[in-house]
């Protein structure tokens, strides 16, 4: 496992148990998955936007992304039902945790002007869903080789079942909530 996995996942079963008084060790909530997703606007002009925010995101997450595709045409945006509007990429197990190791440690503190990430960020199920407006945070990717500064979206899905579960487990990871 990664080493983020390794330092805390015993610390963290400890001390959920002891916030959240479980008496059974599969009622802990865990990690489940982390869905990383680039819309991109600009593809109904440019067919090859969608393949460029692809491979940035291939390089961030290590892991092939699924190209998503419309499923509807509408004629005032310009969109055709089957056309390419965007990637997005599934990561679970030892993926996951290297990811988000590399997001909480590394690139969040690159961005400007960082004061931590919003608390209130969950959706009422123990899932949290944050943003980021350029994909040049991540040391994966090389300033002179992008086309133009893309934002994605990253949702992070636990098995607690409140909200406050979700944020003691992400803050106990050590994301950097804004206080």
């Amino acid at each position: 496992m990664s080493r983020l996995h390794d330092l805390y996942v015993e610390q963290i079963k400890k001390s959920m148990c002891e916030k959240f008084g479980y008496t059974n060790e599969m009622e802990i909530p865990k990690l489940e998955k982390i869905v990383i997703n680039i819309g991109v606007g600009e593809a109904t002009e440019n067919s090859k936007a969608v393949d460029a925010a692809a491979s940035d995101l291939a390089q961030i997450t290590g892991q092939k992304p699924i190209i998503c595709k419309a499923k509807k045409s509408l004629a005032s945006w310009k969109i055709r039902e089957g056309m390419p509007l965007g990637c997005k990429v599934t990561l679970r197990h030892e993926k996951m945790y290297e990811f988000l190791d590399r997001l909480i440690n590394i690139a969040l503190p690159r961005v400007r002007d960082f004061r931590g990430v919003s608390a209130e960020s969950f959706d009422g199920r123990g899932n949290y869903a944050m943003g980021v407006k350029e994909q040049l945070i991540f040391p994966e990717i090389d300033y002179e080789k992008i086309d133009r500064i893309r934002g994605m979206d990253i949702i992070v899905v636990t098995t607690a079942r409140t909200d406050e579960e979700a944020r003691e487990l992400l803050r106990l990871f050590g994301m950097p909530f804004k206080k």
